[in-house]
């Protein structure tokens, strides 16, 4: 049986699914929600361990992806940002007919780094799961950081990332040491081309986490894909740009 996850379902219209990044839970959307509230139904979900949800014995991208399906309303536009945006993309792939629209921000079809791709050091990435088996909370508070790195308002946005992560439980051990591994290991860049529905992939061209090259990749590997760049933004968009972020979703949902 599929464990509970919890969700919060505000506001009118259009079902939107919003799927948060590693180490927060679904309270990083609060600077934006009321800005989207009077054009969809939006659904906060905490992903399977973060939050307010129940973690899993194991999270793999796949049974976090069918977790939120099982859960999700039927139809929607998902939104995922970072590691939410891995979870949305493969939910796509699996389940085409549920998903109207995909929305990745600040999200890669593949995080690491290799010979050929842009992206995060395998280095880094190792050195964060390593550090977790000591204070898993300051090895959060130090990814926060690297995410707000290149932002103008950087101080502010870490303090906003904070405040929000501190609403909810922090999130279960486990559920961070796999998602760094989920971070570190998958791949869907084959896959990317079988999109079938809408799909825009939106970045923050000062991000530190995915570097602006994988823009570039993204249209290659899905021609069809829409892509936005937030010139002044890093890791987190839809917090620096909050309307111009809003703007451009609505414009894409419902036009």
């Amino acid at each position: 049986m599929t464990k509970k996850l919890n969700i919060t379902s505000v506001g009118q219209g259009r079902d939107l699914v919003l799927l948060h990044g590693w180490g927060l839970n679904s309270a990083a959307w609060q600077g934006v929600l009321p800005l989207l509230e009077s054009y969809f139904t939006v659904h906060l979900i905490d992903l399977p361990g973060f939050g307010e949800s129940e973690p899993f014995a194991l999270h793999t991208l796949q049974n976090m992806a069918q977790a939120v399906l099982d859960q999700a309303p039927t139809e929607a536009v998902w939104v995922g940002w970072s590691l939410g945006g891995l979870v949305a993309t493969q939910a796509a792939l699996m389940s085409p007919d549920r998903v109207r629209r995909l929305v990745t921000v600040a999200s890669s079809p593949k995080f690491s780094q290799d010979q050929d791709w842009p992206g995060i050091q395998p280095r880094v990435l190792q050195q964060f799961i390593d550090s977790l088996a000591g204070d898993f909370k300051t090895t959060i508070e130090r990814f926060l950081a690297v995410q707000a790195m290149g932002s103008e308002s950087a101080r502010q946005d870490i303090k906003a990332l904070k405040t929000w992560l501190a609403e909810k439980p922090l999130p279960d051990p486990k559920a961070l040491a796999d998602g760094l591994t989920i971070l570190q290991q998958d791949d869907l860049r084959t896959q990317l081309g079988g999109l079938e529905m809408p799909f825009l992939a939106m970045f923050g061209k000062l991000d530190r986490l995915v570097p602006i090259d994988v823009a570039q990749q993204v249209t290659l590997l899905a021609p069809d894909s829409e892509i936005y760049v937030f010139e002044k933004a890093s890791h987190a968009p839809f917090v620096t740009d909050k309307e111009q972020f809003s703007a451009q979703l609505i414009h894409f949902c419902l036009v």
